[in-house]
Formats: C-alpha cells, sequence, structure tokens
C-alpha cells in the first residue's frame, strides 16, 4: 500500500536520494523477474545453483535405428509347425511375419521340408532349410545366389 514519506518522496531534492556521494546506484538496472538474464547477468547463478538448467543432454538415436526385429530360431519351427502349418504336396507351409516374426535365425536342426514366407533370414537359416528340402520364400537373396 502506497503511503506518502516513501524514500523518494522523502529525499526530494537530495541529490543523490541516499546513496552516498559518488553514485553507486548508478546503472544498476533491475535484477529481473522470472527467468530473465540466465545467458546474461544471471550467468553465475545459472553455474552455481542451476547447472542443468541450459540444454538437453546425450543424444536422441532416430526411431529408424530402434527397430526392434523379432526373431524366430529354427529350434521353435517344429513347435509351430504343429498349430499353425498348413500341409501342401508334402510340404509344410508357415506364414512366420502372420505370426509377428520378421527374421529366421540358423540355430538348431530342422528335418522337415518346411516352406516359409518371412522377410529376412539369416545365411544359415537358409542353408539349413534349403539341406532339409524345404525353401524360404520373401527373404532377399544373398548376392552369391
Amino acid at each position: 500500500m502506497p503511503h506518502k514519506l516513501r524514500k523518494t518522496r522523502k529525499n526530494r531534492g537530495s541529490r543523490t536520494q541516499g546513496y552516498g556521494r559518488v553514485g553507486q546506484h548508478r546503472d544498476a538496472g533491475s535484477k529481473g523477474h522470472r527467468k530473465v538474464g540466465r545467458h546474461k547477468h544471471l550467468w553465475s547463478y545459472v553455474t552455481t545453483y542451476e547447472p542443468d538448467y541450459f540444454g538437453k543432454k546425450g543424444f536422441t538415436s532416430p526411431k529408424s535405428l530402434k527397430y526392434k526385429q523379432n526373431t524366430i530360431n529354427i529350434t521353435k519351427l517344429d513347435e509351430i509347425t504343429t498349430k499353425f502349418a498348413v500341409e501342401k504336396e508334402n510340404r509344410l507351409y508357415i506364414d512366420l511375419t502372420s505370426l509377428g516374426y520378421t527374421k529366421l535365425l540358423g540355430t538348431g536342426k530342422t528335418t522337415k521340408p518346411l516352406v516359409i514366407t518371412i522377410p529376412t533370414a539369416s545365411k544359415t537359416a537358409t542353408e539349413k532349410i534349403k539341406k532339409a528340402g524345404g525353401q524360404i520364400l520373401g527373404a532377399p537373396r544373398e548376392h552369391g545366389e
């Protein structure tokens, strides 16, 4: 609440307004409200009390690098063939893409001639499936073939 005898009213005509002979309050300005001046006159405040105030840390990799392949090994194929395989012409057809798998890996053995539909497969997986008399559909071919 304003009152009559504030310092400015009280010191009218006094030349220095109570701040001494050589103008100690000259050009001081204001400190600034909120978060003003954090990159300027309040930089020392930031470095001492809030060192993590500015910027992001680390690296955010793009989503294209975070693509996770849902893989399956040849050892699991025996379990899947009993539930999901369709038999045509003495071969078992399995669509692994409809089951949510994106890559076939070569760990394990198979003796059944399987025809598998999957986007990608490792070299060892393709060799083992071909050795058993089957084939992989939808996998891009290797350069040697």
